[in-house]
């Protein structure tokens, strides 16, 4: 066994920590994409023997969505969004927190429950890892056919004839 070497910046030792919190932002990203019925149906398959409750069932709400004009310029309230949140917490005493878009209290839950799972001990990563690359294949297959019907406008200089 080697020994872990020790930090040698005074902000190394958040490198982990930042780690962590950027792999838990991309699975409760992916798990808030996903639709009730592949979370159910996961669940059911691989985990409904984990014994759970809820520590605030799922709640429906609204949050304010902002945007940038041009996409860098000033900040404006662009208009509100219906979330629901769920948090859950395993036998274990592991909790899972989980917001998704709309109004489906059962995906919310079962995004919910991953969440626990892959803080517990990552159980559900390679579901995870399935979901996103099935995501990113969706976005790229979108981002082809919108890109397909792209018009680029110009503007002709008209000069005098000499």
């Amino acid at each position: 066994m080697t020994a872990k070497a020790a930090p040698t910046k005074a902000t190394d030792h958040l490198r982990t920590d930042d780690d962590a919190i950027a792999a838990r932002q991309r699975w409760m990203g992916v798990l808030a994409r996903t639709d009730q019925a592949t979370l159910e149906a996961e669940w059911t398959d691989k985990f409904g023997d984990v014994s759970w409750k809820h520590l605030r069932e799922p709640q429906i709400g609204m949050v304010m969505v902002r945007s940038r004009a041009g996409g860098a310029g000033q900040r404006f309230n662009l208009g509100e969004m219906t979330v629901t949140r769920c948090a859950v917490t395993l036998a274990d005493g592991t909790v899972g927190h989980s917001y998704v878009k709309g109004r489906d209290r059962i995906q919310a839950q079962y995004a919910a429950l991953f969440d626990a799972v892959m803080l517990r001990d990552q159980a559900a990563s390679t579901f995870i890892d399935t979901l996103a690359e099935k995501q990113a294949t969706a976005k790229r297959d979108h981002a082809r056919k919108v890109a397909a019907t792209k018009v680029d406008f110009f503007t002709l200089v008209r000069g005098e004839d000499e």
